[in-house]
């Protein structure tokens, strides 16, 4: 396949401003997006259902003139009536291994009708549809760095499978639309990623250790520690999804950092910021944990231009600083 050439665009800023509607927009990521949005002068409506988003992430906006919060469960339709959108953002779904294995019926309906929902609305709308889909759909996999041209490596009856199988439907549903119906749609593929608005009990690496650390408990590091994994700060992440905003292409994008770094080397990193030395307990490797994640990002770079993402030192650093403030 012949990669795009498409010109970057440097933000999501318009002569005119939007109308965005973002699932999921409690949530670690969907609260970043509204800020976004509502800063650049964009008109935002978040919808939710706090099956694993946080209130205070609503709070955050409730008394702003241009947002508007609906909260319901999108797998049995979006009850929005308001003016023409020009985006609908769909990002509800649990994303962490406990909150999606605690909720597996939850989160393959979220991933199938709750997509359906959204591209439906996207179509009667003349809406752009944007799928937060995830590098989950790579599954364990026997290709690295992971292109978007990689099918993956998914066991679909695992106990991941009703997160990772959610995803890869919901890619499949939305490509049905865009070609079917001409729904102008993107997909992008998010690598671990990482910041403030977290859950402390969010059960994802980062926020494990950085937690763990301030309570001064042994970090949790499963099997041996050389699974690998890229990590990407979320202030990155939503630069990537603006950009890909305003580049007409339809297909699967990676959105991650592609530093790769082992659990024994982000123990180090982490060591390193907080100025101290961290013991560390060693558990049983989860079934179908992957041995291995790093985007491929050269379509990534081909889209949307270079970035200077925030390094995974600077990261920490702000990650570790609000976690003190919100301790859990």
């Amino acid at each position: 396949m012949t990669e795009p050439t498409q010109q970057p665009v440097p933000s999501t800023a318009t002569s005119d401003p939007l109308r965005i509607l973002i699932t999921g927009s409690a949530g670690f990521i969907g609260s970043h997006l509204a800020e976004r949005f509502l800063n650049e002068g964009h008109t935002v409506i978040g919808v939710d259902n706090y099956i694993s988003g946080q209130r205070s992430n609503t709070e955050l906006f409730q008394e702003h003139p241009r947002f508007t919060f609906i909260e319901a469960d999108v797998s049995y339709g979006i009850p929005y009536e308001g003016e023409k959108l020009d985006w609908v953002m769909h990002f509800a779904s649990p994303a962490s291994p406990p909150h999606y294995q605690q909720f597996p019926v939850e989160t393959l309906m979220v991933g199938a009708q709750g997509t359906q929902n959204g591209l439906k609305l996207a179509h009667a709308h003349g809406a752009g549809f944007f799928l937060a889909s995830t590098s989950e759909v790579y599954g364990d996999p026997l290709v690295h760095p992971q292109p978007e041209t990689y099918w993956g490596n998914v066991n679909p009856i695992g106990v991941r499978s009703c997160y990772d199988e959610a995803k890869r439907y919901a890619e499949a549903i939305t490509m049905a639309y865009h070609r079917s119906r001409g729904v102008n749609t993107r997909i992008i593929r998010i690598f671990n990623t990482y910041g403030p608005r977290m859950r402390p009990d969010d059960g994802r690496v980062i926020t494990n250790f950085v937690h763990q650390a301030l309570r001064g408990e042994p970090l949790t590091v499963y099997g041996d520690g050389s699974q690998t994994r890229s990590f990407q700060y979320i202030d990155d992440l939503v630069e990537g999804i603006s950009r890909l905003m305003m580049v007409m292409y339809h297909e699967p994008v990676n959105l991650g950092n592609p530093d790769e770094f082992t659990m024994l080397e982000l123990i180090q990193v982490l060591e390193k910021g907080m100025d101290t030395n961290l013991n560390v307990r060693f558990e049983p490797l989860p079934g179908d944990d992957p041995k291995q994640r790093q985007p491929n990002i050269e379509r990534t770079r081909s889209l949307l231009g270079p970035m200077q993402p925030v390094s995974l030192e600077n990261g920490l650093e702000r990650t570790v600083q609000i976690a003190r403030l919100n301790p859990s």
